[in-house]
């Protein structure tokens, strides 16, 4: 299997931690969403990252319907049998991709935007969103218990991503959650070669 990707998505690390937890094969290749490159969009209408192109030709695209596509391949190996279970480690991962998706709002705002056209009550707005997702995981924060899950795996990606992108800025509010990365990386050891970087 071939998967588009780029090191600073929190979704491809997500999707790639989640492979390699399985023991999935992957041919990562890297791409540049800006450029538009044909390998993408021939594959993917919408021209974002992760794309999974499959050994049967399929494309699978959006990192839910990724982790999804593994997962049966792993015959349930990535979420929980338990249906009340199950439930929670999507939510948990809905939750986390939705932060993602404020703080990347974040950050195309400023970087896309000239500086005079920036509109901070739609930064601030975002952010606000994002610390509210992060203080519910705070209070609760996820057990990882004697197996990671989907879930698991996006909420690392999120702390990453605020890591490389809003360092300082979260950490010192959200301290369960420092500690549940490190207890993370305890089980889950190829987390540093896998995680969202710039």
């Amino acid at each position: 299997m071939k998967l588009l990707w780029s090191p600073a998505s929190p979704y491809s690390s997500k999707v790639r931690m989640a492979a390699h937890f399985l023991g999935l094969e992957l041919n990562a290749i890297r791409v540049d969403t800006n450029a538009g490159p044909a390998i993408l969009v021939d594959n993917n209408p919408l021209g974002k990252i992760p794309t999974l192109l499959t050994d049967d030709g399929a494309a699978v695209f959006d990192s839910v319907a990724i982790m999804h596509y593994f997962d049966r391949l792993a015959k349930g190996k990535l979420y929980p049998a338990k249906k009340g279970k199950r439930t929670d480690a999507e939510v948990l991962e809905s939750l986390c991709d939705g932060i993602c998706d404020c703080l990347l709002a974040i950050i195309y705002e400023r970087r896309f935007r000239d500086e005079e056209k920036i509109h901070q009550p739609w930064i601030d707005r975002q952010w606000k969103k994002a610390t509210s997702g992060l203080a519910h995981l705070s209070a609760n924060p996820p057990k990882s218990g004697k197996k990671l899950n989907g879930g698991h795996f996006a909420l690392a990606a999120t702390l990453d991503y605020l890591d490389l992108r809003f360092k300082g800025q979260w950490e010192a509010d959200h301290a369960p959650l420092v500690d549940w990365l490190a207890q993370f990386e305890k089980k889950f050891p190829a987390h540093q070669e896998l995680k969202t970087t710039a």
